[in-house]
Parts: C-alpha cells; sequence; structure tokens
C-alpha cells in the first residue's frame, strides 16, 4: 500500500485532528502516535530501528495510506524520498502556544519517563529519541522550545517541494485541505480534538 499523505508537523500542532479529517476524506488507515501505543511490540522496535538509520519503512507504514504526528515527523527528510508521489502537511501554530502545550504534555511525560510503568519504558525511550532526533533534546527551557519549533517548520519547508507541502492550521478547516487533496468538502464540522486532558487520558489508555 502507497503512502498518499505524510504528515511532517509535529505533535500538539493538531495532528490528531488531522488523522481523523484524513481517514474521513478516504486518505486512511492513517498512522499516529496512537497506533503505536496499541501495537508496542511491533511497532517500538521498528521505529527504534528507524532512529538508528535502520528504517523498513514498507514493514513500519504496513497497511497504512497515510502518517501524521511522531514518529513520522521526525522523517520528513527521509519520507520524501522514499514516497516520491506523496503529498505532505505541515500542520501549523503559533510558536508559543505550542511550546505551552508541549512542555506541559509530550515534553513532561517524556522527562518523568523513570516513573512510567515498566511495560511503557521502550516506547518512552524510543519516543525521546525521536523527539530529540526532530530538535527537541530534554533540557530546554521554553524559549528554546518555541525557536526548535521554529527551526522544524522551517527545515521541511526547504526539504520539501512547495508543490507537493499544504501548510496547514486546522482551525481553517476543511478547505485547503480538501483543495491539496483534490477532494470534495465534506458536510460536516471539521474534527476538534485532542486538547491536554484527552492527551493524558490517550497516554494512559483511557482512550
Amino acid at each position: 500500500m502507497s503512502m498518499q499523505v505524510i504528515g511532517a508537523g509535529v505533535g500538539r500542532t493538531g495532528t490528531y485532528s488531522l488523522k481523523l479529517a484524513i481517514n474521513q476524506l478516504g486518505f486512511g488507515p492513517c498512522h499516529h502516535m496512537e497506533e503505536v501505543l496499541h501495537k508496542m511490540p511491533e511497532q517500538v522496535p521498528l521505529w527504534s530501528a528507524a532512529t538508528a538509520g535502520e528504517a523498513d519503512w514498507s514493514r513500519i507504514y504496513d497497511g497504512y495510506q497515510s502518517a501524521v504526528d511522531w514518529p513520522t515527523a521526525c522523517f520528513f527528510r527521509e519520507l520524501v524520498q522514499e514516497f516520491p508521489s506523496s503529498r505532505f502537511v505541515l500542520t501549523q501554530r503559533d510558536p508559543e502556544k505550542w511550546a505551552d502545550s508541549f512542555g506541559t504534555t509530550i515534553y513532561r511525560l517524556l522527562s518523568d519517563r523513570d516513573e512510567a510503568p515498566d511495560n511503557m519504558q521502550a516506547w518512552l525511550d524510543m519516543s525521546t529519541d525521536v523527539v530529540a532526533k526532530t530538535g527537541f533534546p530534554a533540557g530546554l527551557d521554553r524559549e528554546q522550545l518555541i525557536q526548535a519549533f521554529i527551526a522544524h517548520n522551517a527545515a521541511v519547508k526547504e526539504a520539501i517541494p512547495a508543490n507537493r507541502l499544504l501548510l496547514f492550521n486546522v482551525k481553517d478547516g476543511w478547505n485547503p485541505l480538501c483543495e491539496f487533496l483534490e477532494v470534495p468538502v465534506p458536510a460536516n464540522d471539521f474534527p476538534r480534538t485532542n486538547h491536554r486532558e484527552e492527551f493524558w487520558d490517550r497516554v494512559n489508555g483511557k482512550i
């Protein structure tokens, strides 16, 4: 199965809403970090290998037509070469608001990983490596996170041809995404989900 849509935006930029939208538009199943959480025995070793430079993309994305969020967002340079017909979506957000959200969710989770249950450790170690490889190592303060976020987005725009890349804020709804993917606009509202409380519920397996 060929990858049709790939998200280059990091977590906390509306990636879960984008996943739901992509699935609804017929480009699913869409891979997301949630998939890794649900399939840790299979997915974590594959992504750990990818982080070490030994990616097996056909196995990682077996059964998927699209992917968003981490770990995918770390590998946009590799994926733009691996899937030359794929279209990319860079989810955008105000850098300061992103840093506040990221700092109180993903970054906090990774910094406190020693307190997590044993069955989560391999996933947390892989996630820490992926996030660091993307440009967000442990120990950054708020201003450094903001600058790293800006740098990531700039790197995506430099690496991916403009005709294959949509700069997308989920607040803009269906129209820009549907125009980019050349599909009709659905009648229902664009998905709005994964606020901070929902993030913790997903990590803890409550949803």
